[in-house]
């Protein structure tokens, strides 16, 4: 327990101790000193006899919620929703849900439920008044007859009426043990001060059993019925078998063990079944014979010696019952009839049957007319008497609720309870009733609103429609936000809140490039912010998570220092502001090696780029006069293009240039640069110039290509050229398949040079003609002489004269159709070329002027790039 004096006795603290005594939650230190924390002064008994440190039982837990609603003010009346007073008379439910009321609203609640429940009573069946006249528990529901209303004011444990309020006594309460029986009437009595909420379980310490007996252990009084999870080993009812489940509670499971057994009569000799039905009958009768030794048993399976006398046996009487014979043997079957009215009551309970004198059941419905009254009494009529009479006329009457009519058929006057759901908004003004539609106030909103303080831990339960007047509760952990300015390691802890963490209040001392640190009060950033105190659900969980404050930055260095001018000439140092980086210029000539590094610069004092403190070569300006004389400089490794920059330090740039060579066969152009060419070997340039591909020259002794990829110099073997190829005689009668090298070495045999021989000629008149090739001579030359005689002879027939006279009319007509066409397809094709002519000389000018103005902006491209590259000084 802390006082108000310990908060003040507290030193102050660079980072956040205000922030906690001061604005935690909205409350300042001008309010009225509030209830403080209790737990610990109400359970001390407690654990002191049980030597625990924390509670861990869920009724320890409604203890603590109790707690922490009354402590922070949060206590509610459900009945009219407005806060509980430390001076309010009150009254709290004992049975079940342990809700607190003012006492005024509890007594009117149960009054005017009594009284509806006696008026509804009244209307119905007879029943005692004590259980006519009851009321519930607004919450739980729990029945209290009319007698339980109470009328005075109690604390929580019922001992002292009208408990004073003292501020350091929990309010309602007497401040003593609460000595309340436990539950499970264990005999022992509560340790805690006088309390909301039920009474923990019994802490003391007893002997107790396990649930089968085989076990004996030290246990709390509360918890002293346990499972030892061994096997139960009961005998079972059986007697022979003993129960194989583990520790339980409760009688044990029947016999599951099977076995043969015999039924009751002995009729099945032998059946398979469960040893928990071992007694069982068969579907056979008895049919052992009676005692009279004429008729036998016609029940079922049963035990011997259960069959009984013969019902057959003593005084007998007619069907109806009205003669009566004495000494009639059990040999005959049926005593005669009698003759008379049967007279018996039929099933309606009213007539008797009129037939005479029969066996078996009488009529089954009684058909008797009868005049008979509806339920409503409206409606009078003469029915059989088995028939119930129905009118169609509805109830108008209004039902126990007030606002609905019966509407019930034929009703008689004993209206049901309404079937609709009540539906009116309760006070809580977020929910509807939904009990059955009633008379008077309906009961208060059963939810309870859990209010908890950012981390979770510390809560409290309110009715529904009181939230919005709550504040969260105050919390004793500590905030779980980790700082992440540079002083988060040495910020003190600060309560667990809502919203933002209260700003650092350290010194910075964040160093500046220049060395020297910051004397203002921490800017660093912010951790992301808990959630605001809100009691709206949220339709959507927000993705979106809340991002850090970035901190401030430090504002210029403010110290004073010596700087030099512009030159970094020596003796011209002045004392200025480090964060002002304005210079100044000395006017005394630089004197700064150019880019170059050959000339020096003639201007005065002008501001420089960088500048090495190690050595003086290493010098760069910014507006030193710039050196335009060319490079002379020899380039690695060496070639015939010179450096196209102007005088500047350190070796050339690599040459660019593109340079072009043909590979070894002649069919492809390479281009490379200067730069990678020359730095090849001269094998290795062989191998760059190679195209890759087939070497595509013509072999000197034959009409192939080497088949040899791109190689230097001649192709190798090329009398060995393994090309295919047809050779012939010279009358080109006979052909054959040679490889090239073969023909070349018979042109060599034959004393020719192959390099001689036309191409069509190739081949032609290596093999030799045989007689095949003679006759195919003579045959060719008959057939000559026979198309040469045809031609000689002329038809002298009629017919023959005027086919050629047609055929030469229509060849001259022809003909002036085709010079006609001749001279139109002239004058197209000429119409063409001319078109064809303008539209490259205009292709021709504007892309020769596009390619003038490409190559513009290449060299404008190439000149920026150059610049960039080797910028002028």
């Amino acid at each position: 327990m802390t006082s108000t004096n310990d908060h003040r006795q507290q030193p102050p603290s660079d980072s956040d101790s205000d922030f906690d005594s001061d604005t935690d939650h909205g409350h300042t230190g001008s309010r009225p000193f509030r209830h403080a924390d209790l737990s610990n002064s109400i359970f001390k008994a407690y654990f002191e006899s049980t030597n625990q440190s924390s509670p861990s039982t869920s009724d320890f837990n409604k203890i603590q919620s109790f707690l922490t609603s009354s402590s922070s003010g949060a206590l509610s009346c459900l009945i009219c929703l407005e806060r509980i007073r430390p001076s309010d008379p009150t009254w709290s439910c004992s049975s079940l849900c342990f809700a607190v009321f003012h006492l005024v609203c509890i007594q009117s609640w149960a009054r005017q439920a009594s009284d509806l429940a006696a008026a509804r009573a009244a209307t119905r069946l007879s029943v005692s008044p004590e259980l006519a006249s009851v009321w519930n528990c607004p919450k739980c529901r729990v029945q209290y007859t009319k007698s339980q209303i109470p009328k005075i004011y109690l604390c929580f444990c019922g001992k002292l009426p009208d408990p004073p309020s003292d501020p350091w006594v929990l309010p309602h309460s007497c401040g003593e043990i609460c000595d309340r029986p436990l539950k499970h009437n264990c005999g022992h009595r509560c340790l805690l001060l006088c309390h909301p909420g039920p009474c923990p379980s019994c802490p003391k310490l007893v002997k107790s059993v396990c649930f089968c007996g085989a076990v004996n252990d030290v246990r709390r009084c509360g918890f002293k019925k346990f499972f030892c999870n061994n096997v139960c080993s009961k005998l079972l009812d059986c007697g022979v078998h003993r129960c194989t489940e583990t520790c339980h509670d409760g009688p044990c499971p029947p016999c599951r063990a099977r076995g043969v057994y015999r039924c009751q009569c002995g009729k099945v000799e032998e059946a398979e079944r469960e040893c928990c039905e071992r007694n069982f009958r068969c579907e056979n009768p008895c049919g052992k014979a009676l005692a009279c030794g004429k008729h036998a048993c016609g029940k079922g399976c049963h035990l011997a010696g259960e069959c009984g006398e013969c019902p057959l046996q003593g005084k007998r009487t007619c069907p109806c019952g009205k003669r009566v014979y004495q000494g009639m043997s059990c040999d005959v079957e049926t005593p005669p009839l009698c003759g008379a009215t049967c007279d018996k009551t039929l099933s309606c309970g009213l007539h008797r049957c009129h037939e005479r004198c029969h066996r078996g059941l009488c009529i089954e419905t009684c058909r008797i007319v009868v005049s008979k009254s509806c339920r409503c009494g409206s409606l009078k009529k003469e029915v059989p008497c088995y028939q119930d009479l129905l009118c169609e006329r509805k109830c108008q009457r209004m039902r126990d609720c007030g606002r609905h009519a019966c509407k019930r058929r034929c009703c008689d006057g004993d209206c049901p309870p309404c079937s609709e759901v009540c539906g009116r908004k309760l006070r809580c003004k977020n929910h509807k009733c939904p009990s059955p539609c009633h008379r008077g106030v309906c009961a208060p909103c059963p939810v309870m609103v859990t209010i908890s303080c950012a981390c979770g831990e510390t809560h409290f339960e309110v009715p529904c429609g009181t939230e919005a007047d709550q504040k969260p509760p105050r919390c004793p952990k500590p905030c779980h936000i980790v700082p992440l300015c540079r002083h988060g390691s040495n910020c003190k802890p600060h309560k667990c809140h809502y919203g933002a963490c209260p700003p650092c209040r350290l010194p910075c001392e964040e160093e500046y490039p220049c060395g020297h640190k910051c004397n203002l009060r921490c800017h660093g950033p912010r951790p992301p912010p808990n959630s605001e105190f809100t009691l709206k659900p949220k339709k959507k969980k927000s993705i979106h998570q809340s991002e850090c404050t970035p901190g401030s930055a430090c504002p210029p260095c403010p110290e004073l220092v010596w700087r030099s001018c512009l030159g970094q000439h020596i003796g011209a140092e002045r004392m200025v502001v480090c964060s002002n980086r304005t210079r100044f210029s000395c006017e005394n000539l630089r004197g700064n090696l150019l880019s170059c590094g050959n000339h020096y610069c003639t201007k005065t004092c002008h501001t420089l780029k960088s500048l090495s403190a190690t050595s003086i070569q290493n010098e760069r300006s910014e507006s030193c006069e710039e050196c335009y004389l060319p490079c002379q400089k020899e380039r690695k490794p060496t070639c015939s293009h010179h450096c196209p920059l102007p005088c500047h330090p350190g070796e050339c740039p690599p040459c660019k240039v593109l340079v072009k060579r043909s590979c070894h066969c002649g069919a492809m152009v390479h281009v490379f640069e200067c730069i990678y060419y020359n730095g090849l070997s001269e094998k290795e340039q062989m191998i760059v110039r190679s195209c890759g591909g087939p070497c595509h020259r013509r072999l000197p002794n034959c009409t192939h290509l080497c088949p040899e990829p791109c190689h230097p110099g001649e192709c190798p073997s090329p009398q060995k050229c393994s090309k295919k190829i047809f050779v012939r005689c010279k009358c080109q009668t006979l052909k054959r398949e040679w490889l090239c090298q073969d023909v070349q070495a018979a042109y060599r045999n034959a004393g020719c040079d192959p390099r001689d021989i036309p191409k069509n000629q190739y081949g032609l008149g290596l093999l030799s003609c045989n007689c095949d090739c003679k006759s195919k001579v003579e045959v060719a030359t008959s057939e000559l002489q026979l198309r040469k005689s045809k031609v000689v002879e002329e038809p002298d027939t009629e017919k023959n004269v005027r086919k050629r006279r047609k055929r030469r009319e229509r060849i001259q007509d022809a003909e002036q159709i085709s010079r006609l066409q001749k001279i139109a397809a002239n004058v197209k094709w000429l119409l063409l070329f001319a078109a064809l002519a303008v539209v490259i000389i205009a292709v021709a000018n504007y892309g020769y002027k596009g390619l003038m103005w490409l190559s513009d902006w290449m060299d404008q491209v190439e000149e920026q790039r150059h610049r960039r590259r080797y910028p002028r000084i």
